[in-house]
């Protein structure tokens, strides 16, 4: 996760109306991989915890995921999350 993504999921998951424990997880869905604030992972996610915030991947997404760094930005108050190769 690049420092911009920890920035935008910690805004996500520390807000007063997210749960006490929440991080962002990332699991398949309809139109490819859904994101959502949760109070936890689920048996068999894969955790990610970077500077005090987690990131729960169900396993066909941490499959699909690895080697990827996720990054994110804020334009006009819309979170747009995005992939990309990890910087060498």
């Amino acid at each position: 996760m690049t420092d911009q993504a920890v920035d935008v999921v910690r805004g996500l998951t520390q807000t007063p109306e997210a749960p006490e424990h929440a991080g962002l997880r990332l699991a398949p869905g309809e139109n490819g991989l859904e994101l959502s604030v949760v109070d936890g992972g689920v048996p068999g996610d894969d955790v990610i915890d970077a500077d005090g915030v987690q990131v729960y991947l169900e396993q066909q997404a941490s499959a699909l995921l690895d080697e990827q760094t996720l990054d994110a930005n804020v334009n006009d108050g819309q979170v747009s999350f995005f992939l990309a190769a990890p910087a060498t």
